[in-house]
């Protein structure tokens, strides 16, 4: 409790006291850590500086990390070792970890330097190793809320998930690059890429109706991909883009009409990039930051601070060494 509480409560007034824990409640911050495409390529190389980083990750202390996924490079295994080993690198996570897909964990495993997998078998792998009901992963999980749950008719879609930190709602979504799987040239892919999408826009939807009815102050949105896919300009999505639905029509027309600050988080491009790319009708977002994480050769994390009451509400901070 601060001199300013003390004093408050000294003076008596049960309602004065009550506006200070509120006044104090909104002025709190929020501090976590974004990383993802790492570790990249053979074990010997990659895990030791990947493991540095977790442990530098861990002394920071955060409120939680989130790894925007593809967890090996896309030109290694899809095996189940390989996943094990993810998995167990999320474990040295002392405090919270929250996961979601990247397209190099099952999309791309069909290829023969991959292994040659069905990437329908590889995303159902994942689905049951590394999404527990009810919880992140890490030494110190957090409640997580899942879409399996929260929108029974989306059951499969457990790695969709939200949380609370504060007033600041915390969302997933399973989008991934080389165009979110969007390949018209393979019907099971199509229709998977159909299946999904739909799940992320009831996701997403349901995301801003949660933040209006709640209240909350800020929202963060993370997935995989990069959506722009380094095509231009930026902030259009032609309709053979497997994020015009996603993006395009749902997250950038949502966050403009909410006009509360909207964080998304995504790697996939592997350079950081903090900047205002998107528009609606023609204007400018602005209240809708990109945050793209480094990854890659770049074995460095994002450390990010949430200050909703701020007319700057995010500051990042790079965490690891530079390369």
């Amino acid at each position: 409790m601060g001199l300013r509480m003390l004093k408050t409560l000294a003076r008596g007034g049960l309602a004065a006291a009550a506006l200070a824990l509120a006044t104090t409640a909104a002025a709190q911050t929020v501090r976590f850590v974004a990383l993802g495409d790492m570790p990249y390529g053979p074990p010997q190389q990659s895990y030791p500086p990947y493991r540095a980083l977790i442990e530098r990750i861990n002394a920071l202390q955060p409120a939680f990390s989130i790894h925007v996924g593809d967890f090996k490079s896309g030109s290694t295994l899809c095996s189940d070792e390989e996943f094990a080993a993810q998995l167990e690198h999320f474990g040295r996570f002392r405090g919270a970890v929250v996961y979601t897909p990247g397209d190099n964990e099952w999309t791309d495993c069909h290829r023969a330097n991959n292994g040659g997998y069905d990437p329908l078998e590889r995303l159902d792998a994942l689905r049951q190793r590394f999404f527990p009901p009810g919880r992140s992963l890490g030494q110190q999980p957090i409640a997580v809320e899942s879409q399996s749950t929260a929108l029974p008719a989306f059951a499969t879609y457990k790695e969709n998930q939200r949380w609370w930190a504060g007033d600041v709602l915390f969302v997933t979504v399973h989008i991934v690059g080389s165009n979110n799987n969007f390949e018209t040239r393979d019907p099971r892919a199509a229709a998977e890429f159909f299946e999904r999408d739909r799940a992320n826009i009831a996701w997403l939807r349901a995301a801003f109706e949660l933040a209006q009815q709640r209240n909350a102050r800020a929202m963060v949105v993370a997935m995989q991909a990069d959506p722009f896919d380094n095509q231009q300009p930026l902030e259009t999505f032609p309709r053979h883009s497997g994020f015009a639905a996603s993006i395009g029509e749902t997250l950038v027309p949502l966050a403009a009409q909410w006009g509360r600050p909207v964080l998304l988080i995504h790697g996939d491009s592997h350079v950081l990039v903090l900047d205002n790319p998107f528009k609606h009708q023609k204007k400018p977002v602005l209240n809708l930051t990109r945050l793209q994480v480094p990854g890659a050769a770049d074995v460095r994390a994002v450390e990010v601070t949430v200050d909703p009451t701020s007319s700057e509400p995010w500051t990042i901070r790079l965490v690891g060494v530079r390369p």
